[in-house]
């Protein structure tokens, strides 16, 4: 197996005529050893279905197929997505039949040809914590994953509650998986280089939290909890429940201080919170 270099990225660039684009995140691994520190921190096996958004030119999909795995590749550049076989056919001829290209938008996708096992993948940063939880909402076979992001996202997505990086993105995630820090990548090992160090998260699926709520109410409720971070959750959820004296009793109905804040709270909390506020709730 034959994993792309910077002189290789460079002529599949020229070859190309490809002009990488911010809008969709296209930054380019050229450092084999980090594509092998990746593969081998998401642990894939030849048993493996493994689902890569954002392949690019090909650097992490071989690191994939030389650990054995079947690979199915979501990327929206045609261009790109086009060129891919071609790259794994000359530099792994006998890994192609275990290679599946979908030029899509992976934040369109509610369709695969195989259910995926694992999800490796080098996500777009202005769109990674979109897709990411579309992927876990979309498709539930994958019980395991490892993907690189901004620093600054992988920091937001691994907080624990009253951590000065715990939001949304945290909440969220942990509804699906538990994350956790798996290592950082520089800036100096793609092409073109970004402005900003990458990190490493890894996620292991489990159980949502058990509640009579369902996941809509839930996110509804941590949306409403962060819209302005800094207010009580009485103030925060007067919007939905009618008055803040009415937000107020259903955060006591809830088991929770009606003066604490959305960063506080565990995805636990706010699925027992949100039980007091279903989806349609006309206050009275």
């Amino acid at each position: 197996m034959r994993l792309l270099d910077p002189t290789a990225i460079r002529n599949l660039v020229a070859e190309l005529g490809l002009r990488p684009t911010k809008q969709r995140g296209q930054n380019f691994v050229t450092d084999a050893n980090t594509v092998r520190r990746i593969v081998a921190a998401a642990r894939v096996t030849a048993a493996d279905v493994v689902l890569e958004i954002g392949p690019g030119l090909g650097s992490l999909t071989l690191g994939l197929l030389d650990a054995g795995a079947r690979v199915i590749a979501v990327e929206i550049d045609a261009l790109l997505g086009a060129a891919l076989p071609a790259t794994v056919a000359a530099r792994a001829p006998d890994r192609i039949a275990e290679l599946t290209v979908i030029t899509a938008d992976a934040l369109k996708i509610a369709h695969l040809p195989a259910e995926p096992t694992a999800v490796v993948a080098n996500l777009p940063y202005n769109v990674s914590v979109p897709v990411l939880l579309h992927l876990l909402a979309s498709f539930g076979s994958w019980r395991r994953g490892l993907v690189m992001v901004q620093a600054e996202v992988a920091d937001r997505l691994v907080a624990l509650p009253g951590s000065r990086t715990y939001g949304v993105p945290s909440v969220k995630l942990a509804w699906f998986a538990e994350a956790s820090r798996a290592g950082s990548v520089p800036a100096t090992v793609f092409w073109p280089a970004p402005n900003v160090e990458s990190g490493l998260v890894s996620l292991a699926r489990r159980d949502p939290p058990t509640t009579r709520a369902s996941r809509a109410q839930v996110f509804a409720v941590i949306d409403a909890a962060f819209a302005q971070r800094r207010k009580m959750l009485r103030s925060a959820l007067a919007g939905l429940a009618g008055s803040s004296a009415a937000a107020s009793d259903r955060i006591h109905a809830a088991g929770l201080d009606p003066r604490a804040r959305g960063e506080m709270l565990s995805v636990v909390e706010f699925a027992r919170l949100a039980e007091q506020f279903p989806l349609g709730f006309q206050p009275d």
